[in-house]
């Protein structure tokens, strides 16, 4: 038995996750050969309890069960308990969350499941509190020693179960229809029918942005010309931007509302949510040219360098929620606090920002929102030598000042590939829409540090190659990496990121990738052996790997001329198409990759002594179906080899690698697109 206060198995892991719970009195294992050995020997359950870094009711469930020196007791004496943070092991939290959904339970974190000694999961739930928890374990372990046989037969059952193939699951059978928009009408007619009309998004709550389902709208309502659809999208991200899920004073996205109407946000922050929203704002100010979208990207690309990024280029997995013990804090303001820092303009700033004298939130607190539409600044300081603009980002400012001077959210310091691909191509996709140089040195900075502490002898890790046990990567890592690094050749012209995005395919199809399901798995045939191995297919706040890879294939096609990789692309989403056409919200990455498919796909080759500057005038145009490819010398690539190169820039615009004839500025350029 630990003692409160020594440290536990834990102490030597990485995972901010696990040194939280590196002094319980629980005696925590982390996952791996060495706790699911003892369980075996001392033929006894297993619990396995999954959270992570920046999760609330984790943090909760800590304090009140697992530093409770009674209940952490009974544990060690009748459990071989096991810690895992599910972002590190993504593949071990995958099958136990499909295994207490199975069980009828709404999944959720914290996860506690209890596992036979060979990993078959037989019960499992989510938060519980203290004395329920206690009684759970006591009623667990008493069925486990009295009932043993029938605890047994039942884990098989759900065993088999979560090992069935999706593709068997879902009747995922090929479908060789030609590949046509109007097939996406119906899904996107039953998306429309769920359309808040007064807060954006979704008719739900809690509303989380999902960056996928918005990008694959705003595509197809490009190419079918729907007026009214593109609105609804920008009419959402405005709302989002204008809420309490995007932070006023220092940028950067919350993971959700609690609410319907973007208010009152779960405060932590996380990577994978402001890349991807990085590269959505981007692309709707393309189409849009809101200037909020633009302050947006801005703002959050510095609270990224400023809050979520390493001296070496890496980008730290998450902010959490809680500061000094309570939820918000850090975020929130009384009214005395705010008008210390607006003083005599505090009537106006208080209107702006939603601040009110009881506070709109808990305790007294106010939560920042834009409460005023664009003209209202504009009409109080009509009379002022400053702009309103210029007003508004001195009081973010100070407001961002005066913050920081609080006690911070703790800190997931934790690097993951997948989750650096995606801020990775979010920088680069500010980088094109705008034309910032500082985007783009943060996305080859973050790429440099991916190649030289997460790429060793072929293989990516998860997880940086200077800690203990480097974790190797998952798909999810290699299909973030790989499409950010293919963004990056088409941002740079510098052919290496493209050709180490080609080995890293390589390496996916040779070892991840079901010839037999024409999909692939999520861990490799060298990850460590679980009882089952999954395939992600579906599309969340994270898209699917599947569809990311399927994606980052269709491009590397275009890119190399590679047919094979295309036909890759082709085979996995015919896999998909007739979930796609009826289940569409959680499908939309595989809604862009049919897009690619079903419309016209430009392949833009420029080439001369600068073709960055023509690529970055096209760049600033909204062009979603398109590939850049350029040289102002010799190239590997096809499309680029045959082309004579002169002092003079010419593009070439291809569609099925035939070109159209060669012109040499953008404007002639983007005529010919279709």
């Amino acid at each position: 038995m630990k003692e409160s206060g020594n440290s536990n198995r834990l102490i030597g892991e990485t995972s901010p996750y696990l040194l939280q719970h590196a002094r319980n009195p629980v005696d925590w294992y982390p996952w791996g050969d060495e706790a699911l050995e003892r369980a075996r020997e001392k033929d006894q359950p297993i619990l396995v309890s999954i959270g992570y870094s920046s999760c609330h009711w984790c943090h909760v469930m800590e304090r009140e069960s697992f530093e409770n020196e009674d209940i952490a007791r009974y544990m060690n004496e009748n459990f071989t308990c096991i810690k895992v943070d599910r972002e590190e092991r993504p593949d071990v939290d995958q099958i136990y969350m499909d295994a207490v959904q199975a069980m009828g339970v709404h999944g959720g974190w914290p996860l506690n499941v209890f596992l036979t000694p060979d990993q078959k999961p037989f019960y499992g739930g989510t938060y519980f509190q203290p004395q329920s928890w206690l009684q759970l374990l006591k009623n667990v372990a008493g069925t486990f020693k009295s009932k043993r046989q029938e605890l047994e037969e039942s884990a098989d059952r759900l065993a088999q179960h979560i090992s069935k193939s999706d593709v068997l699951k879902f009747d995922l059978a090929p479908v060789e229809d030609d590949f046509l928009m109007e097939k996406l009408t119906p899904a996107v007619e039953n998306l429309r029918e769920r359309f808040d009309l007064t807060y954006g998004g979704l008719r739900k709550a809690p509303k989380f942005p999902m960056p996928t389902l918005w990008t694959y709208l705003l595509r197809y309502s490009h190419f079918k010309k729907d007026a009214q659809l593109h609105d609804h999208v920008i009419f959402t991200l405005e709302k989002m931007v204008h809420g309490g899920i995007y932070d006023q004073a220092g940028g950067g996205f919350s993971r959700y509302s609690v609410d319907a109407e973007w208010f009152a946000p779960h405060f932590e922050k996380m990577l994978y949510d402001n890349g991807q929203l990085m590269s959505l704002y981007s692309e709707a100010w393309l189409t849009s040219g809101k200037p909020v979208f633009k302050e947006a990207v801005y703002d959050t690309g510095s609270f990224i360098k400023r809050e979520l990024m390493s001296p070496e280029g890496a980008f730290y997995s998450a902010l959490d929620a809680d500061s000094e013990g309570e939820e918000g804090k850090y975020y929130t303001w009384t009214t005395g606090e705010f008008e210390k820092i607006t003083g005599n303009e505090k009537d106006i700033w208080s209107a702006y920002f939603g601040v009110t004298e009881e506070g709109n939130w808990e305790s007294g607190r106010n939560i920042l929102t834009r409460n005023q539409d664009e003209g209202f600044l504009e009409n109080r300081f009509i009379d002022s030598p400053v702009k309103p603009s210029d007003k508004l980002r001195e009081i973010k400012s100070l407001l961002l000042r005066e913050r920081e001077k609080r006690i911070r959210p703790g800190l997931d310091n934790k690097v993951l590939a997948g989750w650096n691909g995606m801020m990775m191509k979010g920088l680069i996709d500010a980088s094109l829409a705008f034309g910032e140089k500082e985007f783009l040195e943060l996305a080859l900075q973050n790429a440099r540090y991916l190649k030289a502490n997460h790429y060793q002898d072929g293989i990516l890790y998860r997880t940086p190659l200077g800690v203990h046990y480097p974790i190797p990567g998952y798909l999810e890592d290699y299909a973030f990496v790989i499409h950010g690094l293919i963004t990056l050749y088409q941002a740079t012209f510098d052919e290496e990121w493209l050709f180490w995005a080609r080995d890293m395919i390589g390496y996916t199809t040779g070892n991840f990738y079901d010839e037999k399901e024409n999909l692939f798995y999520f861990s490799s045939e060298r990850s460590g052996k679980l009882i089952a191995r999954k395939k992600e297919i579906f599309d969340n706040v994270i898209p699917s790997s599947n569809s990311e890879m399927a994606i980052n294939l269709f491009l590397a096609g275009e890119l190399f001329g590679e047919e094979t990789y295309t036909g890759m692309a082709e085979k996995m989403i015919r896999r998909m198409m007739n979930l796609l056409f009826n289940e569409p919200e959680y499908l939309t990455n595989w809604g862009k990759l049919y897009l690619m498919f079903s419309n016209p796909f430009a392949e833009i080759a420029i080439v001369g002594k600068d073709p960055l500057q023509l690529q970055n005038q096209m760049a600033k145009h909204y062009i979603p179906n398109k590939v850049f490819c350029g040289t102002a010398s010799a190239s590997r690539l096809p499309l680029l080899r045959d082309k004579k190169i002169t002092e003079k820039n010419t593009i070439f615009v291809c569609y099925d690698k035939a070109c159209k004839l060669p012109v040499n500025s953008a404007g002639d350029a983007l005529k010919l697109i279709q």
